[in-house]
């Protein structure tokens, strides 16, 4: 078995593929102990072959046409990494229909299409596997696929991006504004040049679909889970968070109710005592709460070459394990429940709104009836900072619970008060 050949096709050479090609290289023989047999890399797909690379790859093995990779009769296992919706999407499904084993870490793909393409790689008897597409290197995926499978899980709360959850620390710890730390978490490399998909929660409500459709055995359209950024935020709100004993994270959340499931993306106010509040930088954290293993708490770095390349490697091992045992072994999607995404005017939950006011008499008595008219409680109210030459002041309001259709009303209404100037910020609580 030692000498079988498991012939390998790279779809994309950036940076992540550069260092799962790279390894695939330099670490031939630990990898081969591994597989039991040696991982040959075929052929890679790149835009432009004579570009000058960081790393050494045989001129031949280097194609423009993605045709050459899918096609080649010694490629046993095709890796996916050029990102995006398409064509990625009909280069794994003809990956998979001429045969060839696909690896991947393509978010977007398996968030809308992982039905599909997981149906279609059953029925020509075809391992999918997409490790690195949640979490990247943090081993995500096979625990739900295969750990937690006797678990009724019931609730999901993560940090699925590294990108925001370093702009939120450095607004927290340094008290920087957000495009002054958009900017630093580019220069770092941690933010793309357009970060849209990253700042507003689109990245995060993909991994978050993914893991729900493993945990809640049900299909769950990406676009219908509610999603908000963290451009809205300032440094006000998290001195305001503090005081209050909390701190802000964006948060991917998941919670089972019967034949529903609140799916959501935001910031929001998390206890400072709480574990995923103390994940700082581009770290990511998934709490899994399930009947029989209680509360799981998986921690890692959610950025970085080298740890997409570990998840992704893996994944490839797996395979090749496979090949050269002779045996076929891959995971059959069940998707047997027909759950709904809960509305979000239905959910219930606490809030801090901040607001600018007049600084005069009777402008709580307003706000309050405001609030109370949409059957929206107040725990504390407390009176920030004073401007006497303008005449207003900084209220900071947190609530009871109450349902969110009430809360966007009084949202509403509350901009409609002359005596408020602005309503500054709203941010949702999760205790």
């Amino acid at each position: 078995m030692m000498g079988k050949n498991v012939g390998i096709g790279l779809l994309g050479l950036g940076v992540v593929g550069s260092a799962v090609a790279d390894s695939l290289l330099n670490k031939a023989d630990k990898l081969a102990e591994q597989a039991g047999g040696s991982l040959a890399l075929k052929k890679v797909l790149v835009r432009d072959a004579n570009k000058p690379r960081p790393i050494s790859v045989e001129p031949k093995v280097l194609t423009s046409k993605a045709s050459e990779v899918l096609s080649d009769p010694e490629v046993n296992i095709v890796i996916e990494l050029i990102g995006g919706e398409h064509p990625a999407t009909e280069y794994i499904e003809q990956a998979i229909t001429t045969g060839k084993h696909v690896v991947t870490a393509n978010k977007e793909v398996m968030a809308k299409h992982g039905y599909e393409l997981l149906s279609l790689a059953k029925e020509h008897g075809i391992n999918l596997r997409y490790e690195a597409s949640v979490g990247s290197g943090i081993p995500l995926i096979s625990p739900f696929q295969q750990d937690l499978a006797a678990n009724d899980i019931s609730a999901i709360h993560a940090i699925l991006n590294g990108t925001t959850n370093y702009i939120l620390t450095r607004m927290a710890h340094e008290g920087l504004d957000f495009p002054s730390a958009l900017k630093q978490a580019q220069e770092l490399g941690y933010a793309e040049a357009n970060p849209a998909n990253d700042i507003e929660g689109t990245d995060a409500a993909y991994k978050l679909a993914i893991l729900s459709s493993l945990a809640f055995h049900s299909r769950f359209d990406p676009q219908d889970i509610y999603c908000e950024g963290i451009s809205r935020l300032q440094t006000q709100d998290f001195r305001y968070a503090r005081e209050f004993g909390y701190a802000i994270k964006l948060l991917a959340i998941a919670k089972r109710a019967e034949d529903s499931v609140e799916m959501r993306v935001h910031p929001v106010f998390i206890p400072q005592e709480s574990q995923l509040a103390k994940v700082d930088g581009v770290y990511n954290a998934i709490q899994v709460e399930s009947d029989l293993a209680g509360k799981v708490l998986f921690h890692g770095e959610g950025a970085g070459a080298s740890r997409a390349a570990s998840a992704i490697l893996a994944d490839t091992l797996t395979i090749a394990r496979n090949i050269c045992r002779g045996i076929n072994s891959y995971f059959e999607p069940q998707l047997n429940q027909k759950l709904i995404i809960k509305p979000m005017a239905d959910i219930k939950t606490r809030y801090y709104f901040r607001l600018n006011v007049a600084d005069h008499p009777g402008v709580l008595a307003q706000i309050s009836k405001a609030l109370g008219d949409n059957s929206i409680s107040i725990s504390s109210v407390i009176q920030k900072e004073c401007d006497p030459l303008a005449q207003a002041a900084v209220l900071v309001i947190m609530t009871h619970p109450a349902e969110e259709k009430g809360a966007q009303e009084s949202l509403k209404q509350l901009g409609t008060l002359t005596v408020v100037n602005e309503v500054s910020n709203f941010i949702r609580i999760e205790e």
